[in-house]
C-alpha cells in the first residue's frame, strides 16, 4: 500500500516515527522503495551528490525535473517529495505554483518541499495549498540561505532565533503545510516544536524528539566526501566500489577476466 499524507498524520499521533530518505535517479529509489522507506525526498542535494555543484544553488527546476522523473518510476509505495529549486518559487506565489505544477504534472510527484518560514514563504505555501498541491516546509538550516548564514552553522542558539523558528513552523502549520523539516538546531527547541504543532517534524540534525528522521542517502552509505556531524554512515560503499573497481581493472590487465 502506497504511503499517503494523511498516513503520516496518523502515524504522528500514534508515535509511529517516520523514515525519509533522499534519491536522485532510478536505481536508488527503487531500491528504498523495496527497503521500505516511507517517503523519498528529490532533494536539491542532488546538485552535490549526482551533478558535482559547489552548493545546492545551481541546480535549475529542469534538471530537477530530469531527476525526479527517474525516481518516481522506481517507487510503489513511498510517498515522493520533491524539493523546489533556488530561485524557482522564492519571485511569487504565482512563480511557485508553476513550478510545483510542473513538477506534479511531469514528474508524478506526490507534494513540494520549501524553505524558510518568513511572511512571504508563509503566503507561498498557503498559495500552493489553496489550489491542491501538498506542501512541506522545512526550517532551522537552510541550505539555499548558505551564504545568508555564513555556511552551513547550526541555527536557533539564542532565545530570539529558537523563538523566530518556533513561529515560523507554526505559521507554516497554520498556512497548510503537511510537514515540516527541522534541520541543525538544538534538540529541546526541535522537541518543543515537534509537541506544539499536530503536523509531523522531521528532523535532520534536531534530535530524537521529531516524527521523523531524514538523512541524505551518500551520507548514510558512506558516498559523500564530506558528512555533516549530524549524519550516520550505516555502509562504507565508497571502499567497496573503489575496490571492486580496482580487482576488474587489475583482472582484466592481468588477463584474469574474462576467464
Amino acid at each position: 500500500m502506497a504511503v499517503t499524507i494523511h498516513q503520516l498524520r496518523k502515524w504522528k499521533e500514534k508515535g509511529r516515527p517516520i523514515s525519509v530518505l533522499t534519491a536522485w535517479d532510478y536505481a536508488f529509489a527503487s531500491l528504498l522503495d523495496q527497503a521500505g522507506i516511507d517517503v523519498l525526498l528529490v532533494g536539491d542535494s542532488l546538485a552535490m551528490v549526482a551533478l558535482g555543484y559547489p552548493t545546492t544553488l545551481s541546480l535549475s527546476l529542469e534538471e530537477m525535473l530530469y531527476h525526479a522523473q527517474a525516481v518516481t518510476r522506481g517507487v510503489n509505495h513511498a510517498l515522493v517529495v520533491c524539493d523546489l529549486p533556488f530561485l524557482s518559487y522564492q519571485e511569487s506565489p504565482q512563480q511557485a505554483l508553476r513550478s510545483a505544477g510542473t513538477l506534479l504534472q511531469q514528474a508524478g510527484i506526490a507534494a513540494v518541499k520549501v524553505e524558510g518560514g518568513y511572511p512571504d514563504m508563509v503566503n507561498t505555501v498557503h498559495y500552493l495549498v489553496e489550489r491542491g498541491i501538498p506542501v512541506m516546509g522545512h526550517v532551522g538550516l537552510t541550505p539555499q540561505s548558505v551564504h545568508q548564514f555564513s555556511g552551513y552553522r547550526r541555527q536557533g542558539t539564542s532565545d530570539p532565533e529558537a523563538d523566530r523558528i518556533l513561529q515560523e513552523a507554526i505559521a507554516l502549520e497554520t498556512a497548510g503545510a503537511f510537514a515540516i523539516v527541522l534541520e541543525h538546531i538544538p534538540h529541546p527547541l526541535a522537541s518543543k516544536i515537534s509537541q506544539t504543532l499536530k503536523i509531523p517534524t522531521i528532523g535532520i540534525g534536531a534530535g530524537a524528539g521529531c516524527d521523523g528522521q531524514v538523512l541524505v542517502t551518500a551520507d548514510l552509505l558512506g558516498l559523500s566526501e564530506w558528512q555533516p556531524p549530524f549524519a550516520k554512515v550505516y555502509s562504507n560503499l565508497q571502499d567497496s566500489i573503489t575496490g571492486a573497481v580496482q580487482q576488474f581493472c587489475d583482472d582484466v590487465r592481468n588477463h584474469q577476466f574474462p576467464q
